[in-house]
């Protein structure tokens, strides 16, 4: 069973979306505080007392739909009244062009022919003048262009008769050709209490698959509707309530993108660094380290096709998102692209800095995650870098020693989701040199090389920039990425061997993010044991951050291609 959320019990805070912690929520199907008093009161023969007939100043609710369909009726009526005489005027008005007179008199002897009709409908004078009567003779004379004429009666007699069936059906069940059911006049004057919300309530799959439009249509989004479930134990008691994220506000008018687990750790208190973890806390880290669920080849072929199973998986995988109380430091808020997708504490990228009291120096929305057979500091998952954060972006490149980026993300999908970080020719940024000295485009991704230089050392990067994944979806093929995973790989195996991580983005750092990284890792294990093992993989990289791998759409693509890059292989020890 789902329940809503009435508005009135939402943060209208910027920053949060969450219940304010002083307020019980409050259901949009539950009986108001009147309702339920009035339900107390005693009845008699289960009817309202009231006297005979309607009270003073209302309706009786049959007759406002009534008059409501007779109000609608005749606006409609006149609509199609102006279409049927736009198409006759249009028609002999070309009727007349062609014949060979100008346009204004042609559209002049338009409007006297509709004069004629108008006369055997309405008992009127003619109003372009009495020479109708001869103008139609000469119509109904000509023989050369005669079809024009044919055609535009035609036109009109189909209008109306499409007019006819509309006017009934809108009359009989309330919705015209076009309308749909859910426009009815009797729900429009109906229910009242189902008007509170004018917002759907999505699913979490609904939300990532059919509504990327509304995700980015309004620049200010509106706090998005939750769907909440309960279990059998009392709904008075908050400790019950399971919250289902659908959404969640962005930083700077972006849209509303990013899903979160408000279950997992970190969302019910803060933790970390000597804090205690809630029994919720505990369960969650506990299957966040214990998850592991092992494929072989034709598990996972059978596997990649199991959508509810993999569903059932993906949402039962605590997301483990941080708490944004851990980072509770005055303009912190500059340095995040999306206020409540923060960097796990344990893992994050710490920045050196002179002064290594200042967090706000030391800080970047970053976290080491760990490689194939647990490989330390394989990568790095970050956000795209804004223009407050370039800089710091830079300085841990140079401080991690990275060989290479991969850029998953588009610079604007509709709103901004990264920053234009590398310079056209040569930049300077916290006094390291960046140098463009190749670009290079590929079919699905471009390869740009840069020389950083700082001081007298001077290194060489690679940027994979991968274009071709929407925001909050998949690619339409995986072969691109399959070829794009490899050749990060190729690229990192002839990188120095004091080269440090591979640092992954995308806007947020966790969906596109987790699916690059976790399919490259998973790639390994493929190719070295023979089995995969996705979950463990997914658990992995969210306590090292929080969220990746984001929607359940995106799970289930690792999967395809996995299974795909299976299929290849076998193909490849069959040749």
């Amino acid at each position: 069973m789902t329940r809503r959320l009435s508005s009135s019990t939402r943060s209208h805070t910027e920053d949060s979306i969450f219940l304010r912690p002083d307020e019980d929520p409050v259901w949009l199907d539950e009986p108001t505080k009147a309702e339920k008093i009035g339900d107390r009161a005693p009845k008699k023969d289960g009817l309202p007392k009231c006297k005979d007939g309607p009270t003073a100043g209302q309706r009786p609710q049959g007759e406002e739909v009534f008059i409501h369909k007779v109000y609608a009726l005749v606006i409609e009526i006149h609509c199609w009244a102006a279409l049927f005489i736009v198409s006759q005027v249009t028609g002999y008005w070309v009727f007349f062009v062609v014949e060979g007179n100008g346009p204004l008199s042609s559209i002049y002897k338009a409007l006297q022919v509709i004069d004629f009709y108008l006369g055997f409908i309405l008992p009127c004078q003619p109003i372009f003048g009495m020479d109708s009567m001869v103008l139609m003779r000469e119509v109904v004379n000509t023989k050369q262009h005669n079809w024009i004429v044919h055609s535009t009666a035609g036109i009109g007699v189909a209008i109306c008769v499409v007019m006819v069936i509309h006017m009934v059906c809108k009359w009989r069940y309330g919705t015209g050709l076009w309308s749909s059911g859910s426009g009815t006049v009797s729900r429009e004057v109906g229910d009242r209490r189902q008007s509170v919300s004018r917002q759907p309530s999505f699913t979490l799959s609904e939300w990532t698959d059919a509504q990327e439009d509304l995700l980015d249509l309004d620049p200010v989004p509106q706090t998005p509707v939750f769907d909440i479930g309960t279990d059998t134990r009392t709904e008075g008691d908050a400790a019950t309530l399971t919250v289902t994220p659908v959404g969640l506000q962005e930083r700077r008018g972006s849209n509303v993108s990013l899903t979160l687990d408000m279950c997992t750790p970190g969302c019910t208190e803060p933790y970390g660094y000597g804090a205690q973890l809630s029994p919720r806390d505990q369960s969650a880290q506990e299957y966040l380290r214990q998850g592991t669920h092992t494929l072989t080849p034709a598990m996972l072929h059978t596997r990649a096709m199991d959508d509810q199973s993999l569903q059932a998986e993906f949402y039962e995988t605590p997301m483990n998102f941080v708490d944004p109380k851990e980072y509770n430091y005055p303009g912190l808020v500059r340095k995040n692209r999306y206020k409540t997708i923060l960097p796990n504490t344990h893992s994050r990228v710490v920045l050196q800095s002179q002064d290594e009291d200042d967090f706000l120096t030391t800080y970047i929305n970053a976290n080491y995650l760990k490689g194939y057979d647990g490989e330390e500091r394989a990568y790095i998952a970050t956000q795209g870098p804004t223009v407050n954060t370039v800089g710091d972006f830079w300085r841990m490149v140079w401080q991690e020693r990275c060989p290479i980026i991969v850029m998953i993300t588009n610079l604007e999908e509709k709103n901004e989701k990264c920053a234009e970080y590398w310079p056209e020719d040569t930049v300077t940024h916290e006094g390291i040199e960046i140098t463009v000295v190749t670009v290079t485009q590929e079919d699905d991704y471009s390869l740009r090389v840069f020389t950083l230089k700082c001081g007298d050392e001077e290194r060489s990067l690679r940027q994979y920039w991968y274009t071709s994944w929407p925001d909050q979806k998949t690619p339409d093929k995986a072969p691109p990425l399959l070829e794009l995973v490899q050749e990060v790989e190729r690229a990192r195996e002839e990188a120095p061997p004091s080269s440090g991580p591979t640092i992954v983005h995308c806007s947020a750092g966790i969906g596109r993010t987790g699916c690059f990284i976790a399919t490259s890792i998973l790639c390994k294990q493929l190719r070295t044991e023979g089995v995969v093992d996705i979950l463990r993989t997914t658990c992995q990289l969210r306590l090292d951050r929080g969220g990746m791998i984001q929607t359940c759409e995106q799970y289930q693509f690792v999967h395809h291609v996995l299974s795909l890059y299976e299929k290849q292989l076998s193909h490849s020890a069959e040749e």
